[in-house]
């Protein structure tokens, strides 16, 4: 084992020698408790060997972090990087990349043969592979899992899950030998206090000493002004103040909303949190940092950076995100006002976290934090080092009680959820590669077939206790009818009062117009007489339990119905992702991408686009509807397309008439796409949203950053993140297969437009 400067924890030793048997290996281990050390020792053992070893991440940020903490530590010549837009000396011993890379790499596109892409690796380390639970790209983890050739270690590192050993068994199954390494260990321990306004001075223990809900803590009421509105009154100085009393910053405050970070820096900006020698290492810091980065002069927080206090959230330039984060390490910013989006792996250790709701807005409306979020924001306090307790800090709302806040710090992790979702790359990817057999035995390998036996538990329950209320519900017929006799009977009988109340409405008209019956009313009279006698032959007629028995037939229908459903619903479930895959395939097949179940010439290309939906994309190339647009407008159209609905309601601005047209003959296009995918039942998305659409085209046309930022109420941060995924898909145009060359030309000029400062800063 590589000999680390420290004392390894027991759990990191178990997992290094794991390595060193040639197992892969899971760790599961609470934020902060050094589960970076593992994959180090993995680094040593590459390198000792000679082999290479890649490091994957879920984010870009993540990956240029750790891209400058290993070139720093094991030299620039031996570290290489590879993001959707960046490649950086790939064929270093140590590759930092980010997962979809990697994915993509084993799918041997854009790439070159898989062989190349993985001579000599040793290892891969999949870092905060709980991501697996992400809805959008979890499958990404799964994948790469899947087709990982067995002959590399995986190191696999995830915070606390409910069913690592799942997990692991899984791996185990689908890839090689593994073991699982799981703790609960953390190397700074945690205190929880509580927020009650009506204490305003203090911070109240969450607990007893004996671990109770301590009884001081007092519901938060609701505040009512005028006309019956909420007038909850802010206490956020108080917090602060109280944390900076009690030596508990620097601290990381999560809320919820980007706009509440912003006010909430505001509101702070009257307290003093740092010395007179720390502000002038701020200024000088950022002085430094602007000077290479001077898109950043004048930006409208450099003030409350100066008094130790910055937001962190999407909305922000990421090179403005990168200066609060180089300055909280240093300890020099003493609270960060941030939404949750911090807590996913960025280094920004704290001794205090402020968590000011356990409940959240989605699109689907509030909701509670799940078990795992809140341990996801909480790890991130308590410093390894530095601080002997990390201090979490619940606020106290009128949404939630304190008993709820207690059940939730107590609360186990969440269990990893599969969110395998074959789609048409893969489908494409999986048949260049593979007979459709094949491809159904790969499918069956996901974590999700794995899982489903758990995944359908619930619904197999309801299935049983519905089969044992119809074993309970047999009935006994005194008469010993049967029930396909009773129902015979229950027919004639509800005919017989039919036909009786007709008759009679027709006897009182003909009585009201003073008219005889005609004789199609008496045949009908004595038909239904007839039915009467019929009737009265069945012992039903006068048995006392007739309503007992037509209840318990009426109940046992409803619950068969309820037990057809369910049978069709776990047989669907059983089935989902090959049934996915088949529906992607039948599209496929239909737009003449697969023939004879490989991918033809329009395939191939389509199998090396990655976006949200390939074939939209790929159609929209082959209509050459994207020929003769100028950079500009061909940037505008791209990002329309690969920009996803808001959630505001705001109108775009005007674009050029070209772009109207171009845009208007991709409805066309989409309308034909969501026409099929609706037949075999594909949901995947079909966008048009030409919101940035009128910036993007002046900023290729030259238009200063100070103008585009000036045109919409819009985060700095979302625009540039709009911009970078069309330069994504415009960045494929220059690299996949069949694209004509004048597209090919416009889209690379367009790239070189796009990225300048700010948007070519990470």
């Amino acid at each position: 084992m590589y000999e680390f400067p420290f004392e390894l924890d027991d759990f990191q030793k178990e997992a290094c020698n794991i390595i060193d048997e040639g197992k892969s290996v899971v760790v599961c281990a609470p934020t902060g408790a050094g589960k970076t050390v593992i994959a180090e020792h993995a680094v040593h053992r590459a390198l000792e060997l000679g082999k290479r070893i890649f490091y994957t991440t879920p984010l870009k940020a993540l990956s240029n972090q750790k891209y400058y903490d290993f070139g720093v530590k094991y030299g620039q010549e031996n570290v290489g990087l590879l993001t959707g837009d960046t490649s950086i000396n790939r064929n270093a011993k140590i590759v930092v990349m980010t997962t979809e890379v990697f994915r993509n790499m084993l799918y041997g596109t854009n790439f070159g043969a898989v062989a190349d892409n993985l001579s000599e690796v040793k290892y891969v380390v999949l870092d905060e592979v709980h991501y697996m639970n992400d809805e959008q790209r979890g499958t990404v983890w799964e994948e790469s899992i899947i087709y990982c050739p067995t002959n590399i270690q995986l190191i696999a590192l995830s915070a606390t899950v409910a069913n690592a050993d799942d997990l692991t068994n899984w791996i185990n199954t689908v890839h090689s030998k593994t073991e699982l390494v799981n703790t609960d260990f953390r190397p700074v321990p945690l205190r929880f206090y509580y927020f009650d306004s009506s204490q305003p001075d203090k911070l109240l223990q969450l607990f007893t000493p004996s671990g109770q809900l301590n009884k001081k803590i007092k519901p938060e009421k609701h505040a009512r002004g005028k006309h019956g509105k909420n007038r909850q009154k802010s206490f956020l100085k108080e917090v602060i103040r109280n944390l900076a009393n009690q030596d508990m910053l620097p601290a990381i405050y999560f809320t919820f909303s980007r706009k509440k970070c912003d006010e909430q820096m505001e509101k702070c900006a009257s307290l003093e949190l740092i010395t007179p020698a720390e502000q002038a290492q701020i200024r000088q810091f950022i002085d430094e940092y602007i000077a290479e980065n001077p898109h950043l002069y004048g930006n409208k927080h450099l003030e409350y950076l100066l008094r130790g206090i910055a937001s962190h959230h999407a909305g922000l330039l990421p090179a403005w995100k990168n200066l609060v984060e180089k300055l909280f390490q240093k300890g020099l910013i003493k609270v960060v006002f941030a939404t949750e989006t911090l807590a996913a792996g960025i280094n920004m250790p704290a001794r205090s976290t402020v968590i000011s709701s356990i409940s959240k807005r989605t699109d689907s409306g509030h909701r509670m934090l799940t078990a795992s979020e809140f341990l996801q924001m909480s790890g991130r306090a308590g410093r390894r080092g530095m601080d002997e307790i990390g201090y979490v800090t619940i606020i106290g709302t009128p949404f939630q009680s304190p008993e709820e806040v207690a059940e939730l710090v107590l609360s186990e992790a969440n269990p990893l959820e599969s969110r395998f979702s074959p789609g048409y790359s893969m489908v494409l990817n999986l048949l260049q590669r593979f007979s459709l057999q094949e491809a159904k035995e790969l499918i069956l390998k996901s974590f999700g077939y794995y899982s489903v036996g758990s995944r359908m538990q619930p619904l197999l329950k309801q299935f049983e206790l519905n089969e044992r209320d119809i074993e309970q519900r047999f009935f006994v017929c005194p008469n010993r009818i049967s029930d396909e006799k009773f129902l015979e009977y229950d027919k004639l009988r509800h005919l017989y009062v039919q036909n009786r109340t007709t008759y009679k409405k027709i006897c009182r008209q003909e009585q009201s117009k003073k008219r005889p019956l005609s004789d199609e009313v008496v045949a009908f009279r004595e038909n239904n007489r007839l039915l009467c006698q019929k009737l009265h032959a069945f012992p039903c007629d006068c048995c006392n339990q007739y309503k007992k028995h037509a209840k318990n037939l009426e109940v046992l229908a409803r619950i068969d119905a309820r037990q057809a459903k369910l049978k069709r619903e776990i047989e669907r479930q059983r089935d989902i992702y090959w049934n996915k895959f088949l529906a992607h395939r039948s599209v496929l097949t239909e737009f003449g991408y697969l023939s004879a179940d490989f991918p033809t010439s329009t395939g191939i290309t389509t199998s090396q686009i990655r976006s949200e939906n390939e074939l939209y994309i790929a159609e929209i190339i082959f209509f050459n509807v994207l020929e003769g647009l100028t950079p500009s407008q061909l940037a505008a159209v791209v990002c329309a397309i690969t920009t996803e609905d808001l959630r505001i309601d705001i109108p775009y601005l005007p674009f050029s008439q070209p772009v109207r047209k171009t845009l208007n003959l991709i409805r066309n296009i989409r309308r034909k796409i969501d026409k099929i995918q609706n037949r075999y039942m594909v949901d995947s998305p079909l966008f048009i949203n030409p919101y940035f659409s009128s910036l993007i085209e002046l900023w290729v046309e030259g238009a200063e950053w100070e103008t585009i930022t000036e045109q919409i109420d819009m985060g700095e941060g979302d625009i540039v993140r709009a911009f970078k995924r069309t330069v994504d898909v415009l960045r494929q145009f220059t690299t996949i297969d069949n694209i004509p060359e004048s597209l090919v030309f416009t889209s690379r000029e367009a790239m070189e437009k796009i990225l300048r400062e700010p948007v070519d800063v990470d």
